[in-house]
């Protein structure tokens, strides 16, 4: 460690710590310093140039070394540590920390001396919590602490950390399933609490420029993370906490779904209507009838009930003839009326009370246990229920109520106390599912929908959604917030049940805007309650033609929204994206969640009310934009009014930016890799590179295989005289067809007819529309490299 003096800009000490907190030693550690105190010591470590992590330890605990949610740990990391006079200095490339001895203060701040952050009381030790607290700035706004629907400024709010479903929820829910630890700020900086137990995280709620982490017991680690840019912070918070693999490719195609299908027969008549009306589909969801007829008392059976699905393995295995996964629900509650109880109780399974015996508790489904994810014999149980399912073909795991939905205080889990583990439970049960598969089935990509999580869930592969929202316009219209919310937290495949869930509202209007906005979401899953079919196939023919669009769509999507699941697996980048992503420095941005952009090149605006002809769109600076379907160019750095049609919802394109798309298939198993139609909206001049990912859909891992995976590179470049589209493989792999490509390529906004069209120095015939602009021309890709050049 090299020792050296730092500059320091001497900053306000307005802001000092507890005054009885007093400087007593400084000792260097292998990757970073340990500061004495009167009431403890501080372990500051440097995780990496942008991640720093700070714990305290009071007088008289050991310190934890264990973390649930980080990955990352410190391995030669670049710093120095020096002391000069009242001042210790521990600097990375890109963080600084500041401790003054005396009054005892810490503070990070940037090369440049800028504050980030700073701890005001830091440590407090109250009579049943202990709080962490810091300084906030008057001007920044705050995101984070999981999935809630507050608006996208969570500043002002006390948040509980208490993972809970909340039935029926519309514009506000305060409380939901995954309450993450973590809040961001506006000016680019994150901070993520590192402790699993129940507490609260108040975001200057007392209005007094304070943040707080108030915790029942555990862990006082905290680490700060600070980035160049948003899409940097957020790729150095999942190298901390972990990235989402790959999904299988199926997961972005339409599923079937409902509360619930109750017999084989009706599964397979649901397939068929699909099939008969040419609607793509390409998995189908069974809730809890499979396990049993009735709602109550038969939770935790885990098994067919013959009598409705006689012959489960020969079902799902003419779905998979067919293209169609099929997705079951489990639960970690175990029933005593249950078939599996006893056999639970004797493989000693289940969590207990404090004397040993099972826990047992009444809610909604009946007497219950839990299964204890975190003990051994309970992992082994559980695992081998679904190995059970999955080598009779069941494609996909649902894992619901694993909040847990009730989870008594007195309850005792290996790892601890049931509010010591409560918020951590359903991402225990998600790593022993993803573990399992690595394990038993290593050539499978696993989908594991869960309904609740916690920090660096998607390193499981958890696929999070909403929960139980109402099926209105209200429940619609916090969506947005929720999802942007949650990818900027690392899970970036949040999404709603398409259509809502809860209740019996019945609009048809309300259920095409829902799955318009769909098509721009991670996961398109139409699901709800009985009342109101919720599957494509099962509407009327007027709604059925107009939904079938947008799952039409979705499928035409695919290549461009695989190559998004790509950039979220390899960065951490989210699919749907806040605006202020694009422009950084607009503060009017920074609490804009109903217009977002769906990955780099579509601006998507759902409309969320009844009736909309018209609405307001703002176009960011960075482009110009074009309507997708009238093609209309819209200038950035503009607030602009658009028409709404019943048809779709408004949605652009980023000019001068090569788009794929394919035809639609009835399933992604049909999805061809080499037939790929690319559209451009021309702007003048204009550079932009584009990379696009392929695969086979179905290998772990492929993205890290060079044999197993395409890169191919699509750069742009117009002038005054031409225009030239190149098209090179980053990598040539041994994937099927991948090497070549060929299709239509469609160019809008050509104002004049080009003079020719070559493709690598060749003539090749185009179509060109004087009234529309529009300019269409084949081309085929077989080589390394193709260069389509438009002579203007």
């Amino acid at each position: 460690m090299k020792k050296t003096l730092i500059f320091f800009l001497t900053v306000s000490l307005t802001w000092a710590q507890n005054p009885n907190r007093k400087f007593t030693h400084l000792k260097s550690t292998t990757s970073g310093v340990e500061i004495g105190v009167t009431d403890g010591y501080y372990q500051i470590k440097v995780l990496s140039d942008q991640i720093v992590e700070t714990s305290f330890i009071p007088s008289g605990e050991t310190f934890n070394p264990i973390s649930h949610a980080t990955l990352l740990s410190a391995h030669n990391p670049t710093y120095t540590a020096t002391e000069s006079g009242n001042e210790l200095y521990l600097n990375t490339p890109q963080i600084k920390v500041v401790v003054t001895k005396q009054p005892f203060q810490i503070r990070y701040l940037t090369p440049k001396n800028e504050l980030i952050l700073s701890e005001r009381l830091g440590y407090i030790k109250k009579d049943s919590t202990e709080v962490l607290d810091f300084n906030l700035t008057a001007d920044e706004k705050l995101y984070g602490g999981g999935a809630r629907a507050l608006g996208m400024n969570r500043r002002g709010n006390r948040l509980a950390l208490y993972n809970r479903a909340h039935y029926g929820y519309e514009t506000r829910a305060e409380l939901m399933n995954f309450c993450i630890p973590i809040v961001i700020s506006s000016k680019q900086y994150l901070v993520h609490f590192d402790n699993p137990a129940i507490g609260h995280l108040d975001l200057d709620s007392q209005k007094n420029n304070t943040l707080q982490y108030e915790t029942i017991s555990g862990r006082k680690t905290y680490q700060v993370v600070v980035g160049e840019s948003w899409p940097k912070l957020i790729q150095n918070y999942t190298e901390l906490t972990g990235r989402q693999p790959l999904p299988p490719r199926w997961a972005l195609g339409n599923f079937a779904s409902r509360f619930g299908y109750r017999s084989q027969e009706e599964v397979e008549k649901t397939i068929q209507k699909f099939e008969t009306d040419k609607i793509p589909v390409d998995a189908i969801i069974l809730d809890l009838y499979w396990f049993g007829k009735t709602i109550k008392g038969t939770m935790g059976n885990l098994d067919w009930d013959k009598e409705t699905f006689p012959e489960p393995e020969k079902m799902m295995a003419d779905l998979k003839a067919k293209g169609v996964k099929t997705v079951l629900i489990t639960e970690p509650f175990i029933l005593t009326t249950s078939q599996k109880w006893q056999e639970t109780v004797d493989k000693k399974a289940l969590a207990t009370f404090k004397n040993g015996t099972p826990a047992v508790w009444d809610f909604y489904f009946g007497n219950t246990g839990i299964v204890d994810v975190f003990k051994p014999e309970g992992k082994e149980w559980f695992w081998a229920i679904y190995k059970r399912l999955i080598n009779q073909g069941m494609g996909g795991i649902w894992g619901d109520l694993g909040e847990p939905e009730v989870f008594p205080s007195k309850v005792m889990t290996a790892a601890g106390k049931a509010d010591e583990v409560h918020n951590i439970y359903g991402h225990r049960w998600a790593q022993l599912i993803a573990e399992g598969y690595q394990n038993d089935f290593p050539s499978q990509r696993p989908f594991i929908l869960m309904r609740a999580g916690y920090s660096g869930s998607q390193r499981f592969g958890m696929i999070p959604w909403s929960g139980d929202v109402n099926r209105t316009w209200g429940g619609l219209q916090s969506q947005m917030e929720i999802a942007l919310q949650m990818g900027m937290q690392g899970l970036g495949y949040m999404h709603s049940d398409l259509g809502g869930f809860a209740g019996d509202y019945f609009d048809n209007e309300l259920y095409l805007r829902w799955l318009q906005y769909g098509v721009f979401n991670p996961i398109f899953r139409p699901h709800a309650q009985d009342d109101v079919a919720s599957e494509v196939a099962r509407k009327d023919i007027v709604t059925k033609a107009k939904a079938k669009k947008s799952v039409e769509l979705r499928y035409q999507l695919l290549p461009y929204n695989y190559t998004l699941a790509y950039e979220n697996s390899t960065t951490g980048l989210p699919l749907m994206r806040p605006l202020f992503f694009e422009e950084p420095q607009n503060e009017s941005l920074q609490t804009v969640a109903d217009t977002y952009l769906w990955g780099k090149d579509f601006l998507i605006k759902p409309i969320v009310n009844p009736g909309v002809t018209q609405t307001e769109v703002y176009f960011p600076k960075t482009a110009n934009w074009f309507d997708f379907y009238t093609h209309k160019k819209f200038t950035g750095g503009k607030k602009t009014t658009v028409k709404v049609t019943e048809a779709y919802i408004p949605t652009f394109v980023r000019a001068n930016t090569v788009l794929p798309m394919t035809a639609v298939v009835q399933n992604t198993t049909l999805y061809q890799n080499n037939a790929l139609d690319f559209i451009a909206y021309v702007d003048g001049n204009g550079v932009s590179e584009r990379t696009f990912y392929f695969d086979d859909g179905t290998t772990p891992n492929a993205n890290t295989a060079a044999q197993n995976h395409e890169l191919l590179r699509a750069n742009w470049m117009a002038d005054d005289k031409k225009i030239v589209l190149t098209f090179s493989q980053n990598e040539i792999t041994s994937v099927p067809n991948v090497s070549e490509k060929k299709g239509t390529i469609t160019l809008y906004n050509v104002a004049i007819k080009p003079k020719k069209i070559t493709q690598n120095g060749l003539a090749i015939p185009f179509q060109w529309e004087a009234k529309t602009k529009k300019l269409t021309f084949l081309y085929q890709h077989n080589q390394s490299k193709t260069s389509l050049t438009i002579v203007r």
